[in-house]
């Protein structure tokens, strides 16, 4: 994709003439930056990133929501200065007042879109698509998508499967990827719910005498990894994440596996496997008063973060808190997903409607149909 600054001509002079000048100040968690690239991707239009250095004080501009650069450190960061764009696509509390920063500039030209939970009211943006686990009201500037968006496309996944392949085509067929996440909220990914999983997904793989393509992520814990290689009992290729490694295999996995099994505490990751329109088992990981499959016992690693998490939840204000629950239940309820152990449904959709909506309706912020 050509990242290159165009400039726009001017919007009166009609639709087929004007290309928005797009800037991506991007998020500073993994799973933020995803959506805000994949958003600029799928919109189509030239894009210029953005990536910013913070202040340890910036907390009390974001606090506050603020409209000024107090919370960025300018030098280390990307220049913020004219032309200014037309449309600002961000994510994360801290970036919140760099667009509104950025509008002011503008002379308030600049749309605004957010992408996950805002801080500040839903008015001060001309969108924020969101998913249910944060919980919004209802609001004309508010856009609920089932799944964060993600960068899943058919052309990157049969690319990247080709590059994978020569690692596990030895491997039996069929193949059934797993990803790991980590600790999320009450949720922990420990030893204990980490060997779980691996048995469950060994005992899958050989009743159909297959085998499985693994991955971990970034939030996946050394001590979590190890102790699910170590109860492995089929054939299986295990990829270890590592940092800014340009041979990851993930979208690799996600497109030589014929099901796929995400740990339930990662809704990007979850997006991304049903966007594959293939079979998706979600496994459940213990939590402290909130659990993911309340009909079942699902053993708790001790973690006192998760355990404080869940009393924020019980009775701290909603806006500090996400129930990612509720994104399991529109999977489950709309059939694009089942819990580990359950008999798998057929795919429905090819997953993309989530990212069909989010672009219709930012471009109607510029007048497209």
């Amino acid at each position: 994709m050509n990242r290159s600054v165009i400039t726009p001509s001017d919007p009166a002079a009609g639709h087929d003439d004007y290309i928005p000048r797009v800037w991506l100040v991007t998020g500073y968690r993994a799973g933020e930056r995803s959506q805000v690239l994949a958003l600029a991707e799928a919109l189509g239009w030239p894009f210029e990133l953005k990536t910013l250095s913070y202040r340890k004080s910036e907390f009390r501009t974001s606090l506050f929501r603020g409209s000024d650069l107090r919370g960025v450190r300018l030098q280390g960061s990307s220049e913020l200065a004219p032309p200014w764009p037309d449309l600002v696509i961000s994510a994360g509390m801290r970036n919140e007042p760099v667009g509104r920063w950025i509008r002011d500039q503008s002379g308030g030209s600049t749309r605004l879109v957010h992408i996950g939970r805002p801080w500040a009211s839903p008015e001060r943006f001309d969108l924020v698509i969101t998913t249910p686990q944060y919980r919004l009201a209802e609001h004309n500037k508010v856009l609920q998508n089932a799944m964060p968006l993600n960068q899943v496309t058919s052309g990157r996944l049969a690319e990247e499967g080709q590059t994978l392949l020569p690692q596990v085509e030895h491997l039996p067929q069929p193949r059934t990827g797993v990803i790991l996440g980590g600790n999320s909220g009450p949720y922990t990914l420990g030893p204990k719910t980490a060997a779980r999983i691996a048995q469950q997904a060994s005992r899958m793989a050989a009743v159909r005498n297959g085998s499985l393509l693994i991955s971990t992520s970034a939030r996946t814990s050394q001590r979590a990894a190890q102790e699910f290689q170590r109860h492995l009992s089929v054939p299986h290729y295990l990829y270890h994440w590592r940092a800014d490694d340009d041979s990851n295999p993930y979208f690799g996995i996600l497109a030589l596996s014929d099901d796929l099994i995400v740990t339930a505490d990662s809704i990007s990751m979850l997006g991304e496997a049903c966007a594959t329109a293939k079979p998706v088992y979600m496994a459940e990981l213990g939590g402290y008063g909130y659990p993911m499959r309340p009909e079942c016992h699902t053993e708790v690693d001790f973690r006192l973060i998760g355990l404080t998490y869940s009393w924020i939840m019980r009775f701290g204000p909603r806006r500090l808190s996400r129930d990612i629950r509720l994104v399991h239940r529109q999977l489950l309820s709309e059939g694009r997903a089942v819990w580990l152990g359950q008999p798998a449904k057929p795919a429905s959709g090819d997953g993309l409607s989530d990212m069909h909506r989010a672009v219709q309706r930012v471009r109607a912020l510029f007048g497209y149909s």
